[in-house]
């Protein structure tokens, strides 16, 4: 376990009619645990997988967008579970063959231009950046919704229907797309960031999936539910929370859903950001995803998320650099 502090997370002025950061100091916040494992876990994720790696994603690479910071950038779509057909990016090294790839998550709210993800963090690599179902405009599906409260309740009366798994679904179909498109990266481990609530959608994918080698989580949501549902918050979380409030049995589905239970099993290195302070996705919930991890992991503790403070830049830069140092590491020749 390798931890990186922050300065010095100080108390930050706010409006919020509740604390983001819940009373916990960094000590506590280390000991927030995993919720017990729901019966039939393993097996219901495991079908999940296998019925994402029968899809053929028949990916197609679109017109060149952009060049910058040492990539082509274009525009890709392919097919994932359920018969729908998702877009994204695709950067691909502007000289020469790749030699990793990654898949990148994005937050809840979809993603409308590849923006900071790129440049990525280790040169010479090819990445896809998918837009799972219903979020952005290259991820919309009829009668998904596109709105982040919204869209985070869409079937979730049943751990059968739950657009969460579906979407992770997505980050396994795009792996497959990426590997077809950049045969030169298919035999190598990939690599996966993820923010929010790509974080979260990638602690649910990993533990089944072989093919990713290591994975930065930023942030990351639906780690302990029961913790998360007494927790006030702001966006999507928040609407999960009223949800409950009316069907409380919706926590029988949520324990599927869960980040940190899934943490458990993941086996290869993982980097987490997680912050003190944050009113989107509740500390605890963060901290849950990193504590509950079952192999190698680092912490990179941040001043907040979802929160604009002085000195944001500058952790930001510091953790591209961590990020780049880490894969390094463990996705290195």
């Amino acid at each position: 376990m390798d931890i990186t502090e922050t300065p010095g997370a100080t108390a930050l002025a706010h409006d919020f009619p509740f604390d983001p950061g819940y009373g916990y100091g960094l000590d506590r916040l280390l000991r927030v645990p995993a919720p017990p494992e729901p019966e039939g876990f393993e097996a219901y994720w495991r079908e999940r997988y296998e019925a994402a790696l029968a899809v053929d994603p028949a990916p197609e690479l679109g017109a060149l967008e952009e060049v910058r910071d040492g990539v082509r950038i274009h525009g890709v779509t392919f097919a994932s579970v359920g018969g729908v057909r998702l877009g994204g990016w695709l950067a691909l090294p502007e000289e020469g063959p790749a030699e990793r790839g990654f898949v990148i998550g994005h937050g809840y709210g979809g993603r409308d231009r590849v923006g900071p993800d790129v440049p990525l963090p280790l040169p010479r690599s090819a990445a896809i950046l998918p837009c799972v179902r219903g979020m952005g405009e290259r991820g919309r599906v009829a009668g998904i919704p596109d709105v982040a409260l919204r869209h985070v309740l869409e079937g979730i009366a049943s751990r059968e229907t739950y657009v969460v798994a579906d979407c992770a679904a997505d980050l396994w179909c795009a792996a497959t797309a990426l590997r077809a498109l950049v045969p030169e990266v298919a035999e190598r481990p990939l690599g996966y960031l993820g923010g929010s609530f790509g974080g979260g959608l990638g602690a649910l994918a990993l533990p089944w999936d072989a093919r990713f080698g290591a994975a930065r989580l930023t942030v990351p949501t639906f780690g302990n539910h029961p913790l998360r549902l007494t927790l006030a918050c702001v966006g999507s979380g928040q609407s999960v929370r009223g949800y409950a409030a009316r069907h409380p049995e919706v926590v029988e589905v949520l324990a599927y859903a869960d980040a940190a239970i899934a943490a458990r099993r993941i086996r290869v290195p993982v980097l987490v950001a997680a912050a003190l302070f944050d009113p989107a996705v509740p500390p605890p919930g963060q901290f849950a995803v990193y504590n509950a991890l079952g192999g190698p992991k680092e912490l990179h503790v941040l001043t907040a998320g979802h929160f604009e403070h002085a000195g944001l830049a500058e952790e930001t830069a510091a953790l591209g650099g961590a990020t780049t140092a880490f894969f390094e590491r463990t996705l290195g020749a």
